[in-house]
């Protein structure tokens, strides 16, 4: 209980003080105001305070308010509101609601005679669209005052759509946007031709956007990317920065697109953000209030002096001011002004409070005074200037155009590029100021593909942005550094040039520039009719031509390179020959055995024989003097023979070491059609591969060169003779037998760059196609690009550039199918693997026989002599050589050599080892046979040894037994041993026989042989 009293005496008191307020204040405002709109109560309030403070304008009396909230979609709450506060006592009511209540306060307005100020406020901050008129009875008069002017957007979107001359547009708006206010500019568009579609953005953009993709097929997303390029945006400032955020991430739309957002509601910060987060050019409409210069007369208005809070466009107070809070402040600037005259005129009317239930209720009789007396003056404020027509419309507003111009920095300010009021329409030109040579601040976001030397990485730095060189780039930034603009590259997700896929959509390099994700497409990009009718090319910085690149015939690495001169079956005529000619010459010297000179120990056998014919083949001479005429005549030619054969093989061998002698036939694309050895192909879906396919196929355009090389080509449905990449082709050439046909400028770079110089190229002479800069179709970059293109071309520039990566000089021979050596070059040691492999055979051969010589020689050095092993000497044939020698030796003009004495004719063999020499002499001790001829030196050690032995100066050997003999100067004599049956010599037992006495014929001169080391008597 006690709670309650206290409620009701606060409530008792609070009544009374607000009946003695009321009774002494005449002038009573009342408000009604959007619950969402808490800043129109704030400046109202605020307005109501300066005033109270001016007593220039109500001297003494003072305003009093009462305010209340509705919400703007329930009229039934704003007329139950409107009713409280004028039974309140009320001279005038303002509004800043929508327009479906407002409608309702009109009716009431008009009945009770109360003059409504009505301030439209749009919902979420959406463009306005004009409130439906209400139905009136004849002869009443509208106390309804609109106090913000009438909705002119379809009027300044007309002219300025006009002024860009676009005839094909989209046109965007929010949920909250009511569509009917657009559809006078909808009637005027369609009177003109232009082609304007609509599309109503959702409040959830992200799941609007994803179901446009997901919706559309490809050629409709392609249409729709290109009507994206030119929209009219009705909506928020809230929900167009959302919208181009999305779509831009999305990459629907490029720097190439021109966007139009109108809304009276634009504040200089939404203005910042919006120009911050879109791309391309954006043009925005909003209303602007003329403002003077001076910062005193923007604040002080008459005899008034507005806040500075709301007047100073520095404050971050104003900066923030809504269009209704701006009218709500001159609002209450014009009542105090009214209600000030009116107490001038002494015509006030005080009114009691009014009743809108009772049915007997009459309205205020002063209210069509006031009514007059408000619209009979208006008053300066925060809009300007604040008046109403006959018709309680107020007349003036103003439009600024601001925009950005292509070529400016994302994130760039924005400026004014014209103005728009009802009275003069547009003031200034809205033209698009073409880019000339100013792209300085644009940022163009450049897809390549890596092609040698179009593109190529030069860097790349782990945690650094990738750094690219190449021709192509060396024109893009002759571009750029003429025009301004800066870019940023990147490599095509799939690393190829693209193409149409059965889908509909373009893969690759092509791809990105359809889908709107990049915006310049660079590299070994030809010209092709079916990339242009996507996207836009600049004029061609280079010619381009087919070509194919092929391995030049080289020299095989073979160890054996020394036999290549002569071929096989001609080595085999040689070898045969030489044993031919070698039986010949054994052949012709044992019918006619050659008169040997004395001292010689050669023979004439076939092995000598043909060690000699060898011997002279190889230029090497030989031992065995050939002294018959037949021989020599035979010899001659032979000599003759190995001449002109060794000479040819030496000149022979030096070509083979510094020059291949295989030809390739393939010197055009004409024989590389027409042959079927050699595969070649292309790049799989490239534009090579296409122009094949064209010209292949096409039945105006065939060509039978053509025609042969998609057979080729096409094998097995292309995927047997192409690739993937062009670095995949340049490796199959490399490493195999393969033709790669691509552009014939990627492949003489490839060929002038090879370390080993192992490719040529054969190409079309007239270039047919060229490369150019790919761009997004209606890109305003295209023209620009390619006037400097044709400067640089004019200038020579051009090729300078083309000369860094095309020298003239080039160390290779681009042309030439031979692989040469350069000069000067060294053989290496591949060239004569062969001759020292031969060598190493014969030197192992050779100690392999060494090896079974030896063992030969000990094997048969230790058997036990038998009978059969004695040899038999014929005394008669050994009388006749002794006698023969003895008549030599008496000589006195004989000169004899150091070579010992060949007795062949004795049978008797080589000089076998020392060991077993020393055996078979002592066989031979008891003989009285002496002579004595010379030691070869090779045995003089031999004879030292036998020296010890037998008698002193005296040594032999033997082929089959021998004897210990005397020196014939000293007369010593031996007995024979008794004579077998068979004509030989019994070991056992020894008889005495009769022996052979040598006798002097005649004194002769002492040759003092007997002293010489090197000398002694052997038979």
């Amino acid at each position: 209980m006690k709670v309650i009293s206290a409620v009701l005496l606060v409530a008792v008191v609070w009544s009374q003080e607000w009946k003695s307020a009321l009774s002494d204040s005449i002038i009573h405002i009342g408000a009604i105001f959007d619950e969402a709109a808490r800043k129109d109560d704030e400046v109202f309030r605020l307005a109501v305070a300066d005033l109270n403070l001016n007593n220039e304008i109500l001297e003494t009396e003072k305003i009093t308010i009462s305010v209340e909230f509705v919400d703007g979609n329930n009229p039934f709450q704003a007329v139950q509101e409107a009713c409280e506060l004028m039974n309140r006592g009320i001279l005038a009511l303002v509004s800043s609601i929508g327009c479906m209540s407002a409608g309702s306060l009109q009716t009431l307005a008009d009945a009770m005679h109360i003059p409504h100020l009505f301030i439209q406020r749009s919902t979420a901050g959406t463009p306005r669209s004009a409130c439906p008129q209400t139905g009136r009875l004849p002869g009443t008069d509208d106390y309804t005052l609109m106090v913000r002017p009438p909705v002119y957007l379809n009027e300044v979107i007309m002219q300025v759509v006009s002024e860009y001359s676009w005839q094909k547009f989209i046109l965007f708006y929010d949920s909250d946007f009511d569509i009917r206010g657009i559809e006078d500019f909808l009637d005027r568009t369609s009177q003109q031709g232009m082609d304007v579609s609509l599309q109503k953005v959702e409040s959830n953009i992200n799941m609007m956007i994803t179901s446009l993709f997901r919706t559309m097929r490809v050629e409709e997303l392609h249409r729709y990317r290109d009507t994206l390029r030119r929209a009219v945006l009705f909506m928020s400032p809230a929900t167009a920065k959302a919208f181009i955020t999305e779509v831009v991430e999305t990459n629907l739309v490029a720097f190439d697109c021109h966007w139009i957002l109108i809304n009276e509601e634009i504040s200089d910060y939404d203005l910042q953000e919006l120009v911050m987060k879109s791309i391309g050019r954006l043009t925005l409409v909003r209303q602007t209030f003329p403002m003077p210069q001076n910062a005193t007369q923007r604040c002080v208005k008459h005899n008034h002096r507005i806040n500075n809070s709301l007047c100073d466009p520095k404050n971050p107070k104003s900066q923030q001011l809504e269009i209704t809070n701006r009218y709500i402040y001159d609002t209450v600037l014009l009542l105090a002004n009214t209600f000030h005259r009116k107490l001038e005129d002494r015509k006030w009317h005080s009114m009691a409070s009014l009743s809108c239930i009772r049915k007997n209720s009459k309205p205020w009789q002063g209210g069509k005074s006031m009514l007059d007396t408000v619209k009979k003056f208006g008053v300066s404020g925060l809009t300007s200037f604040l008046e109403f027509t006959d018709n309680g419309t107020n007349p003036n507003i103003f439009f600024e155009i601001l925009g950005t111009n292509y070529g400016e920095d994302r994130g760039r300010g924005v400026s004014r590029l014209a103005t728009w009021d009802p009275v003069h329409g547009l003031n200034g030109t809205l033209t698009d100021r073409k880019l000339e040579n100013n792209m300085r601040g644009v940022v163009l976001r450049v897809v390549t593909v890596l092609e040698e030397p179009f593109v190529m990485v030069s860097e790349n730095v782990l945690g650094k942005p990738k750094k690219y060189q190449g021709y192509s780039i060396d024109v893009l930034d002759a571009l750029s550094n003429y025009l301004g603009f800066k870019y940023e590259i990147y490599v095509a997700p799939d690393h190829k040039y693209g193409s149409l896929q059965p889908d509909g959509q373009w893969n690759g390099l092509m791809g990105e520039l359809v889908f709107k994700r990049a915006d310049v497409g660079l590299s070994a990009l030809t010209i092709t009719p079916e990339r242009e009718s996507v996207v836009d090319f600049t004029t061609r910085y280079m010619d381009y031509s087919v070509g194919v690149l092929l391995r030049k015939a080289e020299r095989t690495v073979d160890m054996f390179a020394c036999l290549a001169p002569f071929d096989l079956s001609l080595w085999a005529c040689i070898a045969g020959t030489v044993l031919l000619i070698g039986i010949l010459v054994y052949l012709l010297n044992w019918l006619n055995p050659p008169r040997l000179p004395m001292g010689s120990v050669s023979s004439t056998t076939l092995y000598n024989s043909m060690w000699f014919v060898y011997g002279s083949f190889v230029q090497q001479g030989g031992e065995v003097p050939y002294t018959t005429l037949a021989t020599r005549m035979m010899m001659g030619f032979w000599w003759m023979f190995a001449l002109i054969v060794i000479s040819s093989y030496t000149a022979n061998l030096a070509a083979f070491l510094t020059i291949t002698r295989i030809e390739n036939s393939i010197q055009s694309l004409q024989d590389l059609s027409k042959q079927t050895e050699l595969p070649y192909g292309t790049v799989l879906d490239s534009a090579v591969y296409d122009q094949v396919r064209s010209k292949a196929m096409n039945p105006f355009e065939r060509d039978p060169m053509y025609s042969q090389m998609w057979r080729m080509i096409n094998r097995t449905g292309g995927g047997e003779n192409n690739v993937e990449e062009s670095k995949e082709g340049i490796r199959k050439v490399k490493y195999g037998r393969f033709g790669f046909v691509w552009d014939a400028a990627v492949l003489e770079y490839v060929a002038n760059n090879d370390e080993d110089c192992s490719f040529y190229t054969v190409s079309n002479t007239a270039p047919d196609r060229g490369y150019g800069i790919a761009m997004q179709h209606g890109s305003p970059y295209r023209d620009i690009f390619s006037q400097r293109i044709l400067e640089l071309q004019q200038n020579g520039d051009m090729d300078i550039l083309k000369l860094k990566w095309w020298p003239k000089d080039s160390p290779c021979d681009l042309y030439g199918s031979v692989q040469t050596r350069q000069r000067g070059s060294a053989l290496d040691i591949h060239s004569f693997a062969g001759v020292f492999c031969v060598l190493a055979a014969g030197v192992v051969l050779s100690c392999l026989i060494a090896m079974v010589e030896s063992w030969w020689s000990r094997r048969k050095g230790s058997r036990v002599p038998s009978k059969e092993d004695d040899k038999e000497i014929d005394l008669e044939h050994l009388h006749r050589r002794v006698n023969s020698l003895c008549t030599e030796d008496e000589s006195p003009h004989k000169q004899f050599s150091t070579s010992s004495v060949d007795l062949t004719p004795l049978d008797m063999d080589a000089l076998p080892a020392a060991r077993q020499a020393l055996e078979q002499i002592s066989d031979f001790r008891n003989t009285h046979i002496t002579t004595t001829t010379f030691i070869p030196e090779q045995i003089q050690t031999l004879s030292r040894s036998l020296s010890a032995k037998a008698a002193a100066g005296f040594s032999a050997g033997f082929g089959g037994g021998g004897g210990v003999l005397q020196d014939h100067r000293t007369g010593g004599v031996g007995p024979f041993r008794q004579r077998a049956p068979n004509g030989g010599f019994f070991r056992s037992p020894i008889k005495t026989m009769s022996s052979i006495p040598y006798q002097p014929t005649g004194p002769g001169p002492n040759f003092g042989y007997g002293n010489d080391p090197d000398r002694g008597t052997s038979i």
